[in-house]
């Protein structure tokens, strides 16, 4: 079965970026065609969609990253990324990465965690002042 495993994550001072990316090992063979996306969650907070990438090539960002945040797939590596640029203090989180074999398209508005059923080990990300 496919299986995630984010990197990228680091403390980083306020306006700086950082690319977190997710590898996906296994069978990805239906790759192409799955719905992805970012997730992060800070102590005693829900987890918050961040950014998605539809299986029919839609995207879709919080409003509390637009501008700021891309998310990317790398086909040939079978990589999920996404660039974080701008960074604020509310940015600091852990970041998951999360996947699901089910088509989806997200041009209309987020996608809830339950949807997701693939998720990765979370990778930190730290804003200071």
């Amino acid at each position: 079965q496919v299986q995630l495993v984010e990197s990228g994550g680091g403390s980083v001072q306020a306006g700086g970026s950082l690319r977190l990316s997710c590898a996906l090992t296994g069978n990805t063979r239906s790759y192409t065609k799955y719905c992805m996306g970012w997730f992060r969650q800070s102590p005693e907070q829900e987890r918050e969609g961040v950014a998605f990438l539809g299986s029919d090539g839609s995207i879709a960002y919080a409003d509390s990253v637009k501008g700021r945040f891309t998310i990317s797939q790398e086909e040939i590596m079978d990589t999920l990324r996404l660039q974080m640029n701008d960074l604020k203090i509310d940015d600091t989180a852990v970041y998951y990465c999360a996947a699901t074999p089910f088509y989806c398209t997200v041009g209309t508005g987020l996608l809830k965690a339950d949807f997701f059923g693939i998720w990765g080990q979370g990778t930190q990300v730290t804003v200071s002042s």
